[in-house]
């Protein structure tokens, strides 16, 4: 599950740097966008079949606002409201951000060990 949830994080951190260059509304960016939403709600999702100690921590705080912030920000944009959506697209990838960071610089998580240990 941590394999999954690590290549889903990273796909979507890359499509979202992408689509951070691109400009804005054209086919390139909406396609990427997709990508990436549908990343971020998958790596969301599988978060919740990574367990420390048999228990949820806090970073999956993050996963339920993700949960919550690809669909509000789908129908902002459906319905006009732009600035919204970008507001709620950076929110999400603000998170997937500082959640990586937790992941790879906090001891005694498996990235640590990989990347730092």
């Amino acid at each position: 599950m941590l394999m999954l949830h690590l290549s889903l994080s990273l796909l979507a951190l890359a499509a979202i740097l992408v689509i951070l260059l691109l400009p804005k509304g054209m086919g390139a960016h909406r396609w990427l966008g997709r990508l990436a939403a549908a990343a971020l709600m998958l790596s969301a999702l599988s978060s919740f079949g990574i367990q420390a100690r048999g228990h949820l921590s806090w970073l999956h705080i993050l996963s339920v606002v993700t949960l919550v912030n690809i669909p509000f920000a789908i129908w902002a944009v459906r319905h006009g409201r732009v600035a919204t959506h970008k507001r709620a697209m950076l929110i999400n990838a603000g998170g997937l951000f500082v959640a990586g960071l937790f992941a790879s610089l906090a001891p005694g998580r498996y990235l640590y060990g990989v990347l730092l240990g």
